[in-house]
């Protein structure tokens, strides 16, 4: 589990409004691959799937929980190209959403 802080409040709905809005595009350029992932709201979390690749597996599961982001990465998958890439895009992506000079901040990976 990786931990972030994020230095601008965010919520569930924004992330998922952000990450819906651009991952799949960001993905396509990056990889020259067109594959969807599919970024959907399951109770508090947001979750990043691709049943055609990898079956009923959920790739990466996001929780906000205060001013920290929660990202559970399907242990897996951690050496396949698409979900490294999938991980890159979501590192920039968190950054995006601060406006906080600071941007974010790695507390915990593991």
């Amino acid at each position: 589990m990786k931990i972030i802080t994020l230095h601008t409040p965010v919520n569930g709905d924004q992330l998922l409004a952000h990450l819906t809005q651009k991952l799949n595009p960001l993905f396509k350029e990056q990889r020259q691959e067109e594959i969807l992932f599919k970024i959907e709201r399951v109770g508090d979390a947001i979750e990043i799937s691709q049943p055609e690749l990898y079956g009923s597996d959920i790739l990466f599961k996001l929780e906000i929980k205060g001013k920290e982001l929660w990202i559970t990465r399907n242990e897996h998958y951690t050496d396949d190209v698409n979900s490294l890439t999938v991980e890159s895009i979501l590192n920039s992506l968190f950054e995006d959403l601060s406006d906080d000079p600071r941007g974010v901040d790695l507390l915990q990976e593991g």
